[in-house]
């Protein structure tokens, strides 16, 4: 159901950044040294001297600047390799971590401004669906090293050559439904609260069932339950907490209710006529006040598409999409057409030359990793022996997925269910593959961390001479 992995572009208003390559196409390299020999000649380079590169940092909006940076400033982007190895020493550190603002740690470690403006902010708001300065530096660094710097190849990309849902969740409801598995999905019943039956000592002991709505009728019905796995997001969570007494008694899911979401919208886009994008997938950074875009030439991706017969088919995303979910959908789809333009540079991206379009607002549908929200994120775990959660949101996850990521969601579902097999007894359990390990230079830079942080060695050493500098 998958593409082959595809290369991208990186488009600011002013035009072409960089480009992403295939690394699975090319030599492999130790980590961090390939990505940075085969990425940086990539970069549409401004010429600027180093010290005027260290100079820049007085004052002034990202606008101002301009948006090609130099070869120093993408070398300053190695300034967070020492957080990225000491990150996770421990919990402690961890936890300090997480109480600082990822634009906070780019600052002190010593990322320059114009590749933070230009460059990291825009790749955080469609990778991690916020602004720097509201994550936690903790959830970055370990997005970062999942995603980009663990091994060469992580950062390469496939797309499902149809929608998730006819590709994925259609074969996987007719997998569970199927008259050998005897499975059951229930649509239009949502949870409102489960019953928890006391353990002999008088705590928490079992779920013994679960209540749901039924939304065409409007009565409450009961399902016995062996156990019970919320596989939903943090909005969702919330909703169930809010309405559930015996939930609302447990500190872990009360401590759920300080999480944040966030907004994303998505738009589709018929064309009458057929464009020839060069790269399928494009991130579009600074286009808009703290909310990141990309956009897609699904004909390039979906087979549906891809007869020359078919019209361009553009899907636009934004994300952090707060302040755009107000607007109409006519003024969306202007928004969308108006920004690839600037993009492609044609002039067939107009409304005139729409056929068809759609847009679709997710109101608070996905996680946000922000700033000092470890500590009220929920293990898989709960103090009830029958009662697991699955998401990306989730801590504690024995794996190497991180950060906002299907990979995360999708073995959380898979441990959920093998936790289901213990505490039943019964039933197969799911072979989980974990990430491919650490590199030896890595291996060894971590471990020199853990050191440093254990002996105490890290809390003397001096702080970063650069934070006295690199003010933005």
């Amino acid at each position: 159901p998958f593409t082959e992995w595809t290369e991208s572009n990186f488009y600011l208003p002013d035009g072409l950044l960089t480009e992403g390559p295939v690394f699975q196409d090319k030599e492999r390299l130790p980590t961090m040294l390939g990505q940075a020999l085969y990425t940086f000649p990539l970069f549409k380079a401004a010429a600027a001297n180093p010290l005027e590169a260290l100079r820049r940092g007085d004052g002034g909006e990202a606008a101002s600047y301009s948006s090609k940076v130099n070869m120093f400033d993408l070398a300053s982007m190695m300034s967070l390799l020492p957080a990225m190895l000491a990150f996770d020493a421990d919990e402690a550190t961890y936890e300090m971590y997480d109480e600082m603002s990822a634009k906070e740690l780019f600052r002190r470690s010593g990322v320059t401004k114009e590749l933070y403006e230009s460059f990291l902010k825009p790749l955080l708001l469609v990778g991690l669906f916020a602004p720097p300065e509201e994550l936690s530096a903790a959830s970055v660094l370990e997005t970062l090293y999942f995603y980009a710097a663990a091994h060469q190849f992580d950062f390469d990309m496939c797309w499902c050559n149809g929608t998730v849902k006819e590709k994925l969740f259609d074969p996987l409801t007719e997998y569970i439904t199927a008259p050998d598995k005897s499975g059951r999905i229930l649509g239009g019943r949502p949870v409102v609260d489960l019953e928890i039956a006391k353990d002999s000592q008088g705590g928490d002991g079992k779920v013994a069932s679960v209540t749901a709505k039924d939304l065409d009728s409007g009565e409450l019905v009961s399902y016995e339950a062996d156990a019970v796995v919320f596989a939903v997001g943090i909005n969702a969570m919330q909703k169930i907490v809010g309405g559930s007494r015996s939930l609302s008694r447990l500190p872990e899911f009360r401590k759920v209710m300080n999480l944040q979401s966030i907004d994303c919208l998505c738009a589709r886009i018929w064309l009458k006529d057929r464009l020839a994008p060069e790269k399928p997938a494009n991130v579009m950074g600074n286009f808009e006040e703290e909310c990141g875009a990309t956009f897609f030439h699904l004909n390039d991706l979906h087979d549906e598409f891809k007869p020359a017969s078919v019209g361009s088919v553009f899907q636009c995303d934004f994300y952090h999409a707060n302040a755009l979910v107000p607007l109409t959908d006519e003024e969306i789809r202007d928004k969308c057409l108006a920004n690839m333009r600037a993009c492609l540079g044609d002039d067939r991206l107009a409304p005139g030359n729409v056929e068809h379009f759609e847009v679709i607002r997710a109101v608070k549908a996905v996680t946000h990793f922000s700033v000092g929200s470890h500590k009220s994120r929920p293990k898989q775990e709960t103090s009830v022996s029958n009662l697991f959660i699955a998401g990306d949101w989730v801590k504690g996850l024995d794996h190497g997925s991180k950060g906002l990521s299907q990979e995360r969601a999708y073995i959380t579902g898979l441990v959920a269910a093998n936790l289901i097999c213990d505490v039943l007894g019964q039933g197969a359990k799911a072979t989980i593959i974990d990430t491919e390990e650490d590199e030896a230079h890595i291996a060894l830079g971590k471990w020199m961390a853990k050191q440093s942080t254990t002996s105490g060695l890290a809390e003397i050493l001096p702080a970063s001479p650069v934070e006295l500098f690199n003010r933005y």
